[in-house]
């Protein structure tokens, strides 16, 4: 029989902020104290609900570099445009997926898409920092959009309840992200009465993040909006039970047991490569957009 995952905590967000003036966000971490239960993810800021109202103005996030690791950008609603230094660009709407390696640098922008923003709506999104192994820091720039199309999805019941395998396996469907270290991410929805039995191995990190609803995670409660609940890395069974319709999202990782030096949009593992992260971009190394 396989052992239990404990819960060791749930957190509420730690932080607000707005990221340009496109994405009001909400950090789960690192505002929180658990880099190291949630290692290899670096950061996860929840964007929204929030209502944007029409308008034929440009709002979003100017350009910006990054290097060291990987930013993933899962949509619920809106639609966000992506363009970066080295010539990939893309939208992203409902059940889309943009996974973006920096690796050795890139400059980038984020912005709402003008046609969501002409007619007005809600933007609900989250983006995460995934970090890379040092041997992949300074590799080349990778861009994959994921489209829901993508994303195989798994039926959990016949009252709508389902699991989309952004990146990982479940149940024999692989998720067609491509990783560097083994991550298992998936988007779960589930009605009323549902339950979900995960396995995740004993070697991995791993912590659910709540958009909305009411669970019992390993018999504990987890309910409301914008919640992390981080579970132990010994143990390999999470058993999820709704108790009201809910979304939230599965994030497990093997750790990356290296140095973190960090400096902004910069993640490497000295600060001697932090110094050069930062003259590499301000003398145009890591491009510009055009």
């Amino acid at each position: 029989m396989e052992k239990a995952k404990k819960v060791l905590g749930i957190y509420e967000s730690g932080s607000s902020y707005w990221v340009g003036d496109g994405f009001p966000v909400r950090n789960l971490f690192p505002s929180n104290p658990v880099a190291q239960q949630v290692n290899p993810f670096l950061l996860l800021d929840y964007a929204g609900p929030h209502e944007f109202p029409a308008t034929n103005e440009s709002r979003g996030v100017e350009e910006h570099p990054h290097r060291g690791f990987e930013t993933v950008s899962i949509a619920y609603q809106g639609k966000v445009c992506h363009r970066d230094s080295a010539g990939n660009s893309g939208t992203i709407g409902p059940g889309d997926v943009q996974w973006m390696t920096a690796a050795s640098g890139v400059v980038h922008e984020e912005k709402l898409d003008p046609s969501f923003l002409k007619h007005g709506g809600v933007l609900e999104m989250i983006q995460l920092w995934v970090n890379l192994p040092r041997a992949f820091k300074m590799s080349e720039p990778r861009y994959q959009t994921l489209t829901s199309a993508d994303i195989p999805e798994a039926k959990l019941d016949d009252s709508g309840s389902l699991l989309r395998v952004i990146a990982g396996e479940w149940d024999g469907n692989s998720g067609p992200a491509k990783t560097f270290t083994p991550i298992q991410l998936y988007d779960v929805r589930l009605r009323s009465g549902a339950k979900l039995d995960l396995h995740i191995t004993t070697n991995m990190n791993s912590s659910l993040f709540l958009l909305k609803g009411k669970l019992a995670v390993n018999t504990v409660a987890f309910e409301g909006q914008a919640k992390l609940a981080v579970l132990s890395g010994d143990g390999e069974s999470i058993a999820v039970e709704a108790s009201e319709d809910s979304t939230f999202l599965v994030l497990a990782g093997t750790p990356i047991d290296e140095p973190v030096a960090q400096h902004g949009p910069f993640v490497m593992n000295t600060r001697a490569e932090l110094l050069q992260a930062v003259e590499d971009y301000r003398s145009g190394k890591m491009g510009h957009l055009v």
